[in-house]
């Protein structure tokens, strides 16, 4: 099942915290491995101005890198990592146990908690990502939402090649691939697995496993009538 596997997604040759991914054999159990991390790395290290109107709490257990804006308004709460250049704007809310890399965005009303990006990553409006990994340059148009609970909280099961694989996980919300976008106002299932340079259309429901270059749409139609 290598389509399953981290190398499938991401390219982690340069991402500072590609031990994460190490001995995964499925790309997913990276998320457990968030807590832990965090609680052995060298935490307290705040080389970004933090503006008046900020919330940092806990920031004995909060790194934030060279280059990274804070706006007003912001909220961060630790145990996380956060890397150099990145912008965390006015609205941002993070809730614990997010790592990320440099460059990224997290943006007015994005909530993030358990969460991994890597390089280049941005979720800049309206976002919300549970339980979820955002590859190099993957981008959320604003409004999307990575649902990481089933309606009846049940344990989340991959559908792939046939086979039902259990990931034992009860919050999963998505695994999106380098370079993939994501339409405004689109929504991701539970268990989620978006491959490589994947396009979804706006305002698309959908989860299962996704493969590297492939487009998402719905087949529904809007019809536009003369009124009577």
């Amino acid at each position: 099942m290598n389509s399953l596997k981290p190398s499938y997604f991401f390219d982690l040759s340069s991402f500072e915290h590609a031990s994460l991914f190490n001995s995964c054999e499925y790309v997913w159990e990276a998320l457990d491995k968030i807590k832990g991390y965090l609680a052995k790395a060298r935490l307290g290290v705040v080389s970004a101005n933090i503006p008046q109107g900020s919330y940092i709490v806990d920031p004995e257990l909060i790194s934030i890198g060279k280059g990274t804006v804070i706006e007003p308004g912001a909220y961060i709460k630790g145990p996380c990592i956060i890397g150099n250049n990145c912008t965390i704007r006015h609205g941002a809310y993070i809730r614990g146990n997010v790592i990320t890399g440099d460059r990224c965005v997290i943006g007015h009303d994005t909530e993030i908690k358990n969460s991994i990006l890597l390089d280049h990553a941005q979720a800049a409006h309206f976002a919300y990502l549970g339980d979820s990994i955002l590859g190099n340059k993957v981008n959320l148009g604003a409004g999307t939402k990575c649902a990481n609970l089933k309606l009846n909280h049940g344990l989340v099961a991959i559908e792939f090649e046939g086979q039902r694989v259990a990931t034992g996980l009860r919050k999963f919300g998505a695994i999106i691939g380098d370079g993939s976008q994501l339409g405004c106002n689109s929504v991701t299932n539970p268990g989620a697995l978006i491959g490589q340079n994947v396009c979804s259309y706006p305002c698309v429901n959908f989860g299962g496993f996704v493969p590297s270059n492939s487009v998402v749409k719905s087949e529904s139609q809007v019809i536009v009538k003369t009124r009577k």
